[in-house]
């Protein structure tokens, strides 16, 4: 008999201890299981934040290149739409030292082109009723546009005026115009300060009315509100713009970085150290600057350029191109960057 309580009392603390043993291993049991269930779901969580963090930076991206696509597109088709009538001030004089060879490069590009005299011929030009010499300049401007505006207005958008020693890339030109609307008094150029509270655009630089500021510069001469008040064809010209409320517009590029330019390229390319304004850029509306910063990659002109060197620019900006050179200034991109900033 104490045998068998013996036993059956062993068999009891065994039976416990092995209780206790199960216990505790159920609890290290259930304890991991809820660790490894709360890491599922928190890694969960983090994964499905990230595929969604991924799938929304996926889609900004493809939203991001198709809208520079599409911008390009735009900006190019618009471009390449932008009607731009070109009138050349030139004289009888000229016709074989200067004009022949505009004809020859820049003038081809335009999507007409009208060559201003006094007298006509078969190159062909147009006989203005004015007088040759330079007091009579702006009597030839004004019965220019009068011409254009009676015989040629709606065969264009913008209309440019150059002298006939003025080197102009037209693409540039029409990238420049591209984002303005011809409907408005718009007329831009080389802005230059002096003489007219609003200042006015360098004549031998080349300057650009918009089809409604053709309008009103033709309609200021038809009231009186506008009148040749002065032989210096740039200035008279912008106080009509003035007077007959025709905004100017800035032609810089998105750097800020001229386009319009009324001398060579060497007055401007040639980096100089701090001094007072030289003479030809004391009539600058904004600081010039001096040195490769000085002229846009897109610049649309080049005044006092003459025969030869009408043909070297032209191989310069057509031809010259340094092998595996990527092209480093877009301003599409910079446009669009802006534009995207600005809208988010």
């Amino acid at each position: 008999m104490y045998l068998l309580h013996m036993r059956s009392d062993h068999r009891g603390r065994s039976n416990e201890r092995m209780g206790r043993v199960t216990s505790r291993l159920t609890f290290t049991t259930g304890l991991m299981m809820g660790f490894l269930a709360i890491w599922f779901m928190l890694e969960r969580n983090y994964l499905t934040e990230q595929a969604i963090h991924l799938r929304r930076n996926i889609q900004q991206q493809t939203k991001a290149h198709a809208r520079t696509v599409e911008h390009k597109s735009q900006v190019g088709h618009s471009s390449r739409t932008t009607r731009v009538l070109c009138w050349i001030m030139t004289g009888p004089k000229n016709m074989e030292s200067r004009t022949k060879h505009i004809r020859e490069t820049w003038a081809n590009r335009c999507h007409k082109v009208l060559y201003m005299s006094s007298v006509e011929t078969g190159f062909p030009t147009v006989k203005l009723n004015v007088s040759e010499g330079r007091e009579n300049l702006y009597w030839k401007t004004i019965r220019a546009f009068q011409y254009i505006y009676q015989h040629h207005l709606d065969e264009a958008d913008w209309f440019l005026k150059a002298d006939d020693d003025t080197f102009v890339v037209i693409e540039n030109l029409r990238y420049t115009l591209s984002s303005l609307d011809p409907e408005k008094p718009l007329y831009l150029g080389r802005r230059f300060t002096p003489f007219i509270s609003q200042g006015y655009m360098s004549g031998g630089a080349g300057y650009v009315l918009s089809k409604e500021a053709l309008r009103r510069f033709v309609k200021g001469f038809d009231s009186g509100n506008c009148t040749h008040f002065s032989t210096v064809e740039d200035i008279a010209l912008g106080k009509c713009m003035e007077t007959m409320k025709v905004e100017p517009t800035d032609s810089r590029d998105v750097k800020g970085r001229q386009t319009f330019h009324p001398y060579p390229p060497d007055y401007y390319l040639v980096r100089q150290p701090p001094r007072p304004r030289p003479w030809y850029q004391l009539y600058d509306h904004y600081t010039p600057v001096e040195g490769p910063g000085c002229c846009s990659d897109f610049v649309v002109s080049f005044h006092y350029i003459y025969g030869v060197q009408l043909y070297v620019l032209e191989y310069l900006t057509y031809h010259l191109r340094p092998y595996g050179y990527k092209y480093r200034f877009n301003p599409d991109e910079i446009t669009l960057l802006k534009n995207t900033t600005e809208s988010t």
